[in-house]
């Protein structure tokens, strides 16, 4: 049986970028993280940094230094999440949000990461693509 048990992030600086994601998520940074190695744990999933020499940032949506992964965060508030992510130290790349309050915003984090504020609550989602919800 496969189980997924680590998300591993390369970086510069583990403890500091588990600083930014444990402020994103609301959740701490696990006691034995060090500069070498640092998690914050969800559930059975640990998020993890490493820490790597000569790192080299993704620049998003450059193909030349890709992105490497993303991660995307369900809200229920995207104007509230999106302050409180830009005053982490995120940077806003793009605005997907459509005119009903559905979609996604891609943000970068304090070292280049990607990842999407998303508001997809109640999409059903088929071959065709999303089915948004109805609002009278």
């Amino acid at each position: 049986m496969l189980r997924l048990t680590d998300f591993i992030i390369d970086c510069p600086d583990t403890m500091k970028l588990a600083a930014f994601y444990a402020e994103v998520t609301g959740l701490p940074v696990k006691k034995s993280s060090n500069e070498n190695w640092a998690g914050i744990q969800f559930g059975e999933i640990e998020l993890a940094f490493i820490q790597v020499e000569d790192y080299r940032a993704p620049q998003w949506p450059d193909n030349e230094h890709p992105k490497q992964f993303h991660l995307d965060f369900e809200v229920d508030d995207i104007e509230a999440e999106q302050r409180r992510v830009l005053a982490l130290g995120a940077t806003l790349q793009r605005d997907c949000i459509g005119p009903d309050g559905y979609g996604f915003r891609v943000y970068t984090d304090p070292i280049g990461h990607p990842f999407c504020l998303c508001r997809n609550k109640g999409v059903t989602w088929t071959d065709q693509g999303p089915i948004w919800p109805q609002h009278d």
